[in-house]
């Protein structure tokens, strides 16, 4: 498959517009679909403002999957970033969505240092939105499967980044 923008796009449970942005198309392995942005990117929350990003990124997108990552380059001091969410669903080949679960898994680059965030956005929003039992239970189990996946540094949160990110730095 060739290059091509994709539009990434995250909702909220309500359906209300979340995170997204237009990356790269940059290719397909054994992990998933990984696209790619550039330094000086740009992403945007809902209507607010679109943020720039000073280091380029690439976001894998696995099949079937409760969650999303994204890895960025240095000086970005988060160097992995996972979205608990809905398994994507893609729109053709140049748009993909899912739900945005709240709970987040992170790995600080300088201090190597890999936690959950936003536990307190999951409780609220379990009660907000309505979350189902079940997709409670997939959220959780998903974060703590993430947790121990990423700080043990196996694979995808090895070095199967470093290709993709060769082509977008």
């Amino acid at each position: 498959m060739t290059s091509r923008d994709v539009r990434l796009v995250f909702t909220k449970y309500d359906g209300s517009l979340h995170w997204h942005q237009t990356m790269q198309y940059l290719g397909e392995d054994e992990h998933g679909v990984w696209l790619g942005a550039r330094a000086g990117a740009t992403a945007q929350r809902g209507n607010e403002p679109p943020v720039r990003f000073d280091a380029p990124s690439v976001q894998l997108i696995p099949a079937g999957q409760w969650w999303t990552a994204v890895f960025n380059d240095p000086p970005s001091r988060v160097e992995v970033y996972c979205d608990i969410s809905t398994p994507s669903q893609w729109r053709g080949e140049d748009e993909v969505t899912m739900v945005d679960l709240d709970l987040d898994v992170v790995r600080l680059r300088s201090e190597n240092r890999v936690f959950v965030d936003d536990e307190d956005e999951f409780a609220e929003h379990q009660v907000r939105f309505g979350y189902p039992p079940d997709v409670i239970s997939r959220a959780e189990q998903t974060a703590a499967w993430l947790l121990e996946t990423v700080s043990a540094g196996a694979e995808p949160f090895g070095s199967a980044a470093e290709p993709w990110l060769d082509k977008v730095r």
